[in-house]
């Protein structure tokens, strides 16, 4: 039973004048006395330590689960949704897709490479958990001036955690996104997408529901690496001592990960497990009491059963480690051999630690932890109060207050030169990418630098029998993938700023024939104790649900990172959205694999242009000005707009294209650019009048290379659609009439200037 906490911390006075362990570990005094409500005594160390991890901020959600409740979570092919290990949505032809979004920032800024690489680990364990196969990896990431020393040190180990661990587990990295802002130079954010697939009746649930069930812990044994791990770096600011938490950031296995899956997948196969759980925030702690809570049951486990890595580890360390590669599994006692034959040929670690019981006479399930060398108790509490969290809080929230200045308003600035403005906002990525295995199972048809990844679903290897028989049907589907991100919109108005990544991620997986069928997010600000960053999440997720409700996509799943902020400065709010896309493919229609211009087509510009340029790129990172408005979002028109691209670039419509890319951070300008550096082919457009047209990130608008424009505009026009037609593609010059004359090669050599340049590698 949940309570609403409305002043959630009492005055500095008190806390100075009665020091208690139970501050040492995060918890206020009035979360103490809802524990000693919850328990009726006081609770033993152990048990303290584990109410300690399990009622943080990132395990918890108590800051930010009153606003999660108003997200629309419910569709017909919404198979799980928010509250499971992933969400899974029903593709058809018995198969379902199954997708997670988690951070691992704080982690990933004390040590880069373990944080990124254990972010990688776990997001994949979170999909192995619902019996699916993990497929595919994205990575939004978020970091300072790349000229700073420690922002360069920050960004090249993150890069190498994520590639050194995806590529040797052996999950391709397909997409994600970069951005580069101040706020970010401390407190980088590692954010990671991970997609499986499962068979619809081989989906496996979190649960301990099989009384008489035996609980079994797969994978690594358990070491002090961890210990408090994301559980307590998630639930603080960093200031200059952070460098002491460096142990608490957990090590990963990714070959130890790769038996793992293996073992899990053909126990799933089988059909051997009850149920599975993995083991992150608050490690053993959070898996037990999860799933007994949600099986409705109690749970005993045996401490001494536990495999161990270190000597004279205490039980509350056990219980609170988050060691990495680990599950739990529920499995009928007459499974128990089999379960550790399949395991053993796996060369997994598999240990029976624990029994699944009924709930007591009052109905509700309680976690048991014994030693069974000494007869001692180390724990005996109710799993739910433990796993669901006994604090929500109503923290209050307060709109910033912003003087508003002429100077703050970019409307105010004119351009010396648009075409260097232009050349300023390019950098090719392609370095991180290529650093990542972007073709596992050869299913990627679009990889990293598009609008979107499209991978199809009928991927070799994976419908795989032990024996090596097939036993899933063929499918003809394919999913796409976009993760996106406006923080300097979301700055100056959160609300429009996420409404305004809904519409975009929604676009983006049109813009490669799909359609838009369940979206996940990530929800990262600062310090929740400040009430303007409430203020911040709250109207981000009234921005993300109004906008997931206007154009039919249910949220499915997410993940809220807060307290990310370092020496008293919050980051901007950073909501981030990762779309799934379905799209049917068909033989006789052709595929977009990357959008190109083609020497003497029609460029065509479809969608109107909102003359702001508030919360641009443009406007902050080369001005520095954060004022004017947010520009208009019609969700209405944006809706036809993403089923009319959907269908062009499926190949459904009469008209054809070569190219075919909205129109994002950058404006216009940016979107005409990539595609010219892309296909290294220039252009020749008019009609755009100013500055403002060229850098405006108005919404909305799709930039389209096509040898049939009349026929375009036309259907177009019928789909009450606004279009028109800028210019023409060809020649080596890259010229926007009356603003912009660049050279295509001094274009490509800037293009050139990559990150790895930048990082010393080129």
């Amino acid at each position: 039973m949940s309570t609403e906490i409305e002043t959630p911390v009492r005055s500095t006075e008190q806390s100075i004048l009665q020091p208690a362990l139970h501050r040492e570990l995060g918890m206020t005094d009035e979360e103490y006395d809802k524990l000693l409500q919850e328990l009726g005594r006081e609770p033993s160390s152990s048990e303290l330590a584990m109410y300690s991890v399990m009622w943080s901020e990132h395990c918890s959600y108590k800051s930010s689960r009153i606003h999660l409740k108003r997200f629309p979570v419910e569709a017909p092919q919404v198979l799980l949704g928010p509250g499971e290990n992933a969400g899974v949505l029903d593709v058809g032809d018995g198969l379902a897709v199954a997708i997670r979004m988690e951070s691992h920032n704080h982690p990933s800024a004390i040590e880069p490479k373990q944080g990124a690489a254990t972010g990688v680990g776990g997001i994949i364990r979170d999909i192995l958990s619902v019996g699916a196969r993990p497929i595919a990896l994205m990575d939004p990431l978020f970091f300072g001036d790349l000229s700073d020393d420690h922002v360069r040190m920050l960004f090249d180990g993150v890069v190498n955690g994520i590639s050194s661990y995806g590529n040797s587990v052996g999950v391709p990295t397909v997409g994600g996104e970069l951005t580069y802002l101040p706020c970010y130079e401390q407190n980088p954010l590692v954010n990671v997408v991970c997609v499986g697939a499962v068979e619809k009746d081989k989906i496996v649930l979190g649960k301990a529901s099989y009384q008489g069930g035996v609980a079994v812990l797969l994978g690594s044994s358990t070491g002090r690496d961890g210990i408090g791990g994301v559980s307590v770096l998630a639930s603080a600011g960093f200031n200059e001592d952070s460098g002491d938490k460096r142990p608490s950031v957990q090590v990963g296995d990714p070959f130890e990960e790769k038996r793992l899956i293996e073992a899990c997948l053909e126990l799933s196969n089988e059909g051997l497990l009850k149920g599975l759980q993995d083991l992150g925030g608050a490690g053993l702690s959070c898996a037990t009491s999860e799933t007994a809570a949600r099986g409705g049951t109690t749970m005993e486990v045996d401490i001494t059963k536990v495999p161990l890595r270190e000597e004279a580890m205490d039980p509350l360390e056990i219980l609170i480690s988050e060691s990495q590669e680990r599950m739990l599994a529920i499995v009928a006692p007459e499974d128990l051999d089999e379960v550790m034959r399949i395991c053993r040929h796996h060369e997994v670690s598999a240990s029976n630690i624990g029994n699944i019981y009924a709930p007591g006479a009052d109905g509700a399930g309680r976690l048991i932890v014994k030693n069974s060398l000494t007869g001692e108790s180390i724990a005996d509490v109710p799993a739910a109060s433990l796993a669901d969290g006994a604090i929500v809080y109503n923290r209050p929230m307060r709109t910033p207050h912003h003087d508003a200045s002429p100077e703050d308003d970019p409307d105010s600035i004119i351009p010396s030169d648009a075409g260097r403005d232009i050349l300023a906002m390019m950098l090719d990525a392609s370095w991180v990418y290529e650093q990542y295995d972007q073709q596992l199972w050869c299913s990627t048809i679009i990889g990293p630098g598009g609008d979107a990844a499209l991978l199809r679903l009928d991927i070799p290897g994976v419908w795989q029998t032990a024996n090596g028989q097939r036993h899933s049907q063929m499918t003809s589907k394919a999913i796409a993938l976009s993760t996106d991100s406006r923080p300097r919109l979301c700055a100056l108005d959160p609300y429009a700023g996420a409404a305004h990544i809904v519409a975009e991620s929604a676009l983006n997986v049109a813009c490669v024939g799909a359609r838009p069928y369940g979206l996940v997010d990530c929800l990262n600000l600062g310090n929740p104790e400040h009430e303007e960053v409430m203020w911040q999440l709250s109207r981000s997720v009234d921005g993300i649900s109004d906008a997931c409700r206007a154009l039919e996509i249910p949220v499915v799943g997410g993940n809220v990172s807060l307290y990310n902020e370092s020496r008293g400065s919050d980051i901007y709010p950073t909501p981030v959205v990762t779309t799934l896309g379905l799209r049917e493919l068909s033989g006789d229609k052709g595929i977009l694999t990357r959008s190109y211009l083609r020497e003497g087509d029609s460029i065509v510009l479809l969608g109107t242009t909102d003359p702001s340029l508030g919360g641009s790129r443009w406007a902050v990172d080369l001005y520095g000005k954060m004022g004017g408005r947010a520009p208009i979002l019609d969700l209405d028109f944006h809706a036809r707009l993403v089923k009319w691209i959907t269908s062009l670039a499926a190949g459904e419509q009469t008209s054809s294209a070569t190219a075919i890319h909205d129109v994002s951070e950058g404006g216009l300008g940016v979107a005409l650019a990539e595609l010219s550096v892309w296909s290294d082919i220039g252009i020749s457009v008019e009609g755009i009048k100013d500055h403002t047209g060229l850098f405006s990130e108005s919404p909305s608008r799709v930039v389209i290379c096509t040898d049939t424009p009349d026929v375009l505009i036309q259907e177009a026009t019928e789909a009450g659609i606004p279009s028109q037609v800028l210019g023409t593609a060809g020649g080596r010059r890259f010229v926007i009439s009356g603003l912009v004359d660049l050279a295509l090669d001094d274009m490509m050599q800037s293009w050139s200037q990559s990150i790895g340049a930048i990082m010393g590698f080129d």
